[in-house]
Formats: C-alpha cells, structure tokens, sequence
C-alpha cells in the first residue's frame, strides 16, 4: 500500500506544509480569493484538497474519506426541494401575499423578518436570500421607501431563522451530521432562540434605522406578475412536508432529502436539467474541499494528545465556548469554524450539548459583519446589480447588538432551558 509520506517528505516537513496549507485555504475563505491568483472561495478550497494529498499529509482514499457526505447528500437534496419551489413561483406568492399586506413600513419590516426567517428555518438560508433579495427589492422601491433597513432585516432574519434547524444553513447541518442530534431534538432547543432573535431583528432594525422607516407607503404594492405552477408547488410543499416528517420519526436526513428530491425528478413535464441547474454545484465542491483540508489537518497537526491537551482546559463551558465559536466564525466564517472545532468538540463529556451552543453561535456570529455569512453577502451583491450600495458600517450599525444580545439570550436559554 502507497503511504502518505511515499512522496519523499520527511513527517516534520508533511506537518509543516499540512499547517500552511490550511492557514493558506483559510485565509483564502475568509476572504474570498488569494492574493496574485483569481481563484474564488470555491477554487480555493478544491486546490487546498488537492494539495493535502500532493504533500502526502493524506492518501487519497484518506482524503475521500474525510468528505462527510451525508452533509454533502443533505445539501444536495434541499438544493432541488429550493429550485423546484422556485420554479413554480413558490416564494414569489409567499412574498407577494405578505409584503403587498403590510400598510406601514414597520409592517413591511415585520413582514420581511418573517417570511426571511421561516423559509430560512425550513430551507437553506443562502437560497432563501438569493429568491427573496430581488422580490423585497421590487416591493420596497414601489413603496417609495428606503431599501437599507429591509435589506439587513432580510439578512439578519435568514440567518436568525436558520438556526432553528439542522437544514437551516450549511453549518447546522455539518453539525447534523457530525453530532447524531435528531431532527426533532436540534429544532426543541432552537426554535425558541430562533423567535426571540427575530423579534428582535425587527425592534433593533426599527430602532437604528427609525429615521429611514419613515419614508414611503407600503399598502396595496404589489410585484410584477411571475409565472405560476400550482401542481409543482403542491408536490414540492407535499415532499417538503414528507422530509420533515421523516426526519421527526427519525429518518436520517440525507437519506429523506435525496428520496425527496429524487421523487421530484420524476415530475413528468419537468427536464430534470431544470432544477438541477437551481444546485449550487461550487458550494458543494467548496465543502468537499474543505472537509479534505481539515481531515488532513486532523492527521498531521490536531493529534489525539493535542485534543486530551485542549479538552482539559475545560473549552466546552459556554464562557469559552461560545465566544471562541463567535470569534472564529468571524474570521474564517461559520462554515470553516465548525470543521475546525469538531475533534475538540468530540472529546467533551456532553458533546451533543456542545454542538447546540456551536450551532447557535456560529450562525448568530454571521450577523456581526457584513462579511459574517454568505447569506450577508448574497443580499448585499443582488442590492449592488441593482444599484443599491449595502455598505460594511451601514450593515455594523445594526449587525454588532443584534449579535450581540442573541449570543448572550441563546447562551442563557442553552444553559438554563435547552
């Protein structure tokens, strides 16, 4: 059997290029490129992968061993549940219905955190905001009003909402995979923090940007008629509710996603090629690159000595914890921070306890800069196609005491009711 150091590198000088090629891949997540190269968050990834097998700090069947892919599997499946619900013009009448109801612009921002943050909690929230960003867009010029609020309530509640399940963004379900909490379990803890974060979206929304509020009159706009397909929502909506209710009785969740999303497939009158084009293939590939960058870390550099190392510094305490989780989710984004946190996390005495205080405060954490989440991100670049600038300190004003009093009402909730 060829191993790892069959490349003539001496294991001082594998561990040595495992690190830099880690610190490199991450740096190049965090910020979206690597300087001298135009490689984007998803090239990054997959040329950090393969040089963790060039190095020799894994073989090759170690590095697809590392992809975790009942997360790549779970992905996959709400992907297709999305672009089918988007094809039939799903989230167009869900908008419509709400926002062309609200008759004062609080309403409206109401009615935005709402819709954002329960199809955030059901679906994955970065395809929430891709469908919704222009929808809200349409509806909030019609009115005459000030876009900047709803844009940071739309995006503070898709991450807020998401938290609620292990579907709900990427790093949930990671931690889905990862930690074996059930479906039902995961969403008892959460969805409480969950409401209570939307709710307050909307009064720290109201209360920094109650200036902007003022302006326009939402009542009676309507959007630009779409295209409706009411056979494709109802089996989309009745797929949708077969997932969740398979995965309450405790269906692996990969598994009824896929069964989910294979059965819509079979639409007849519906090429395939059509909702397959709505996957986000480079995202899928981003993860499976990262899972083997990590893997190789793993292997070369955070040993079980290191673990037992760390574990008795006590890191699960949620004083620890939760603001180690926030911080490095901040710098290297959720995503990356808890396939870095998981040998520490598995060590612990309560680890599925540790899991739920990661899962919250990496995905509240994203609220904390503009560049906190891909779904902050996503917002901020459908605003900018249409003319409408979403700067760093506008999206700060609102973003540091929204993360700031949802990290410290979820820690609390976590420890005294979850």
């Amino acid at each position: 059997m060829i191993g790892p150091l069959s490349h003539g590198f001496t294991p001082e000088l594998v561990r040595v290029l495992a690190i830099g090629i880690f610190l490199l891949t991450y740096l190049g997540v965090a910020m979206g490129r690597l300087p001298l190269f135009r490689l984007d968050r998803t090239g990054v990834a997959f040329v950090g992968g393969v040089l963790m097998v060039a190095c020799g700090a894994l073989t090759i069947r170690q590095a697809i061993g590392g992809i975790d892919f009942n997360t790549i599997a779970l992905l996959l499946g709400m992907m297709i549940l999305a672009a089918a619900l988007r094809r039939a013009g799903f989230f167009y009448l869900v908008t419509n219905f709400a926002l062309k109801r609200a008759a004062h612009p609080l309403a409206l921002l109401a009615s935005v955190v709402v819709v954002s943050g329960v199809l955030s909690a059901v679906l994955v929230n970065d395809t929430i905001c891709v469908v919704l960003t222009p929808l809200v867009l349409d509806i909030v010029i019609a009115a005459g009003a000030a876009p900047m609020p709803y844009l940071i309530a739309l995006a503070a509640s898709s991450n807020i909402g998401s938290v609620a399940t292990i579907t709900g963004n990427p790093q949930n379900i990671i931690i889905g995979s990862f930690s074996g909490i059930s479906y039902a379990r995961f969403s008892s803890a959460l969805v409480p923090v969950a409401l209570a974060g939307l709710v307050l979206v909307v009064a720290v929304v109201a209360l920094v940007w109650r200036g902007r509020l003022r302006d326009g009159a939402a009542q009676g706009q309507e959007l630009a008629e779409m295209p409706v397909h009411p056979r494709l929502i109802v089996k989309a909506l009745v797929l949708l509710g077969f997932f969740v209710a398979a995965c309450l009785a405790g269906m692996v969740p990969a598994e009824a996603a896929l069964i989910a999303a294979a059965l819509l497939l079979l639409t007849p009158g519906l090429k395939s090629e059509t909702l397959l084009a709505g996957v986000d293939w480079s995202l899928l590939l981003m993860f499976a690159g990262l899972f083997v960058v990590v893997a190789g870390l793993q292997r070369e550099v955070i040993t079980p000595a290191l673990v037992q190392r760390i574990a008795a510094l006590h890191p699960g305490r949620p004083a620890v914890l939760v603001p180690v989780t926030a911080v490095l989710s901040n710098i290297v984004s959720n995503v990356p921070a808890v396939l870095v946190l998981k040998p520490f996390i598995a060590a612990l005495a309560d680890p599925k306890r540790a899991w739920l205080m990661v899962a919250m405060a990496a995905t509240f954490a994203g609220n904390f800069t503009l560049l906190g989440s891909v779904a902050n991100l996503i917002v901020a670049e459908r605003a900018r196609a249409r003319g409408i600038p979403l700067t760093f300190s506008d999206f700060l004003c609102a973003g540091i005491p929204i993360t700031l009093i949802s990290l410290v009402f979820g820690t609390l909730w976590l420890i005294y009711a979850g």
